[in-house]
């Protein structure tokens, strides 16, 4: 995936728009902010300063993923924090339970906090990986994975190689494009719409890629 200016703005990070062709870092340093980005999304609802920030996404190029940005910068241009505070209530939270429920375990089994999150927590200690202080959600909610896929994608972590993938495999690939596809169609979504979109395409051309890279080392 190429990254592009205006994610660079909406994450407050240094552009890559003046150099002159992507190496492995740049597209590596991308990854991990489409995942960054994802992360702050699906753990909270954006603030006023983010809303305008993505906004900067209206600027994005004409590629499925492109289109996707872009259509969450107009979604981001056209509302306020408040109400995306009550649309995130709805979708995530709400009274007794939301709308959707991000998480691993019940993507997987059925139920909450069930055996892919004792799976998890093992990969997260082998990894060297503690939830942050101030996280009361449990380890597998998939704003969590994506903080972790940025950190592993960043370099962040002291993996050894081929840990990113094992993680991606195990913890995201089997029902995150799942349920990206299903905050697309959830009745509460608006600006979580297309971060839907955005979710559901980048975890497939992630898929794709950690597939060609397991062919190419076959």
């Amino acid at each position: 995936m190429n990254p592009d200016l205006p994610l660079d703005q909406a994450l407050g990070t240094s552009g890559a728009a003046d150099a002159p062709a992507l190496g492995a870092d740049d597209v590596d340093r991308a990854r991990s902010e489409e995942y960054a980005l994802l992360a702050s999304l699906l753990l909270a609802p954006p603030d006023a300063d983010l809303l305008t920030r993505l906004a900067f996404l209206q600027e994005s190029d004409d590629t499925p993923l492109g289109r996707a940005h872009a259509d969450l910068g107009r979604a981001a241009a056209s509302t306020t924090a408040e109400v995306v505070s009550r649309e995130y209530f709805d979708l995530f939270i709400g009274i007794g339970r939301g709308e959707l429920l991000p998480y691993a375990s019940y993507y997987l089994t059925g139920f909450l906090n069930e055996r892919p999150l004792a799976y998890l927590r093992g990969d997260m200690m082998r990894l060297g990986i503690e939830r942050a202080d101030g996280h009361s959600d449990p380890e597998d909610h998939l704003g969590t994975l994506c903080e972790i896929m940025s950190g592993l994608a960043g370099n962040q972590f002291p993996a050894q190689p081929g840990d990113e993938q094992n993680f991606f495999e195990r913890h995201v690939a089997p029902w995150a494009g799942r349920f990206f596809a299903d905050l697309e169609s959830a009745k509460a979504a608006k600006l979580y719409r297309p971060v839907g979109t955005l979710g559901r395409l980048f975890i497939e051309i992630e898929s794709e890629a950690f597939a060609m890279e397991a062919r190419r080392s076959a």
